[in-house]
């Protein structure tokens, strides 16, 4: 899957036929019974300074894809191509320098948080990281990261359990950032906080990325702020990506029976505007035993027998659209 490219050296990072499979164990000696399919062949590109929405609902493979790429969980197969570098098959001690190009950003912005180091202890790691020995020089730079995240630097003498919600999310960007990475996989990083202060957030993350070039993977369940957030969505079902088109045309034109869905169950901010509710028939099949043929079959309207016997392949409706099913493509 490919986005659009607006820049003349490539994709920052190109994920290829990516596939993560869980052992289930049972029993007393804990033999392998099946395998949770969580991410079952995935590919996409992500272009410096643009942003790709991964959106889904939970249990779709999305945080699970965050993690591959960070190397914070090795695939089974698939590869993960960072500045035109395989990096799938590195060992933790090979991938070890590029952890300072790749960071993440947290959902739970306390369970992040070392509650044991205060504010500037927390960031100060990632400048040791970057070789920062003068501990004057890591004093300055604690206090740059934290104005540029719209925190006091005198808060870095402070343990997070005395900062909100909302602070401690700013603190978690700004050690991702202590180390001048390149890419941030941003895992539903405003989904714990109140909504007034998730806008805040979202605007931070926009004034950083336009100030610094920064590439995001924003995972989320939302599709407004992936819609705000995203120059191009890809739409996850049961580890497979059911849609994937630059957000615009996703928004505009979607084609997908569950990526339907998701848009219509998103609330209006006009009380006379009606969308078509798309009906969802059935539950989400297990991924551990999923159904031959196209994972969404159990809940789709539009499903026939074609749909039930084989895998459903990508099709490219136009330069900037992809979707994994034949009826509407």
């Amino acid at each position: 899957m490919i986005e659009k490219n607006n820049s003349s050296d490539g994709p920052l990072l190109k994920v290829k036929g990516l596939r993560k499979h869980f052992p289930v164990r049972r029993g007393f000696l804990q033999r392998i019974k099946g395998w949770v399919k969580a991410v079952d062949g995935v590919d996409v590109d992500i272009f410096r300074g643009r942003t790709l929405g991964l959106v889904g609902e939970s249990g779709c493979g999305k945080s699970t894809i965050g993690r591959l790429i960070l190397k914070l969980l090795e695939p089974n197969e698939g590869k993960i191509l960072y500045k035109g570098r395989d990096i799938s098959g590195m060992t933790q001690n090979e991938v070890k320098p590029l952890r300072k190009e790749m960071q993440i950003i947290f959902q739970d912005p306390f369970g992040s948080l070392n509650p044991r180091m205060t504010v500037g202890q927390s960031i100060e790691e990632g400048l040791r990281t970057l070789g920062v020995k003068n501990h004057g020089e890591r004093k300055v730079r604690v206090s740059q990261l934290l104005e540029m995240v719209g925190i006091a630097p005198e808060a870095a003498d402070f343990y997070p359990h005395e900062f909100s919600g909302g602070q401690r999310q700013r603190i978690g960007i700004a050690r991702a950032l202590s180390v001048e990475p390149s890419l941030i996989v941003c895992d539903e990083p405003v989904s714990a906080l109140d909504v007034s202060i998730q806008s805040q957030i979202i605007n931070l993350l926009k004034e950083l990325q336009n100030r610094l070039g920064l590439c995001y993977l924003f995972i989320s369940h939302d599709l407004n702020v992936v819609g705000y957030m995203s120059d191009t969505v890809a739409v996850m079902y049961l580890g497979h990506i059911m849609e994937y088109a630059a957000a615009d045309e996703l928004y505009d034109h979607p084609l997908h029976p569950y990526t339907l869905a998701l848009l219509s169950a998103v609330p209006s901010p006009d009380p006379d505007h009606r969308r078509a509710q798309p009906v969802l028939m059935g539950d989400v099949p297990s991924a551990l035993n999923p159904p031959p043929g196209c994972k969404f079959q159990g809940r789709c309207p539009l499903v026939e027998d074609r749909c039930r016997r084989k895998e459903i392949e990508v099709y490219q409706v136009s330069p900037e659209h992809q979707v994994r099913c034949w009826k509407v493509a």
